[in-house]
């Protein structure tokens, strides 16, 4: 009893440390791209998934400074075939090249390149291996949003001063 008090006043004690030193979460509302980004993705499913993900992540554009594009290219591989030459199991991989151009001076603020890849079984029936293919592709979307963001805020210093 008496140790789990001991670390519960510490690790109290060591959240408070932690605020009186400045410390602020990379995710909090405070992130200095929040609501400025506006988003440039393709028109296809995977570019709707991923600009939907982009928005939750960075917020929707209030006073836009920033305008992300992003162009994606995914394909799928086999990646297990039986000795019958079925195959049973899928990678799909995705590559999203991506820029940050500031919209007052049209200068590209940072830029890069994700890649990603999910899997998924094609056993059972077409219907159960079709939709196992449109979550994986949905898995990729959001994995590829989140290396953008992840990239994004740790610029995000440098492209606030």
């Amino acid at each position: 009893m008496s140790s789990d008090r001991i670390s519960r006043r510490a690790a109290a004690l060591g959240l408070l440390a932690l605020g009186g030193c400045g410390f602020a979460p990379v995710y909090s509302d405070g992130s200095a791209l929040r609501g400025l980004v506006t988003f440039q993705t393709d028109e296809t499913v995977a570019g709707y998934r991923l600009r939907e993900r982009l928005e939750q992540r960075l917020g929707v554009s209030q006073n836009a400074r920033y305008e992300l594009r992003v162009a994606l290219s995914q394909n799928s591989q086999p990646a297990a075939i039986t000795a019958a030459g079925d195959t049973v199991r899928f990678n799909v991989v995705g590559r999203a090249d991506w820029s940050l151009r500031a919209i007052a001076t049209g200068q590209i603020a940072a830029e890069g390149k994700s890649e990603s890849f999910t899997s998924y079984a094609a056993t059972g029936t077409t219907v159960a291996t079709q939709a196992a293919s449109t979550d994986a592709n949905a898995r990729l979307s959001i994995a590829l949003a989140d290396m953008i963001v992840s990239r994004l805020l740790i610029l995000s210093n440098d492209l606030s001063q």
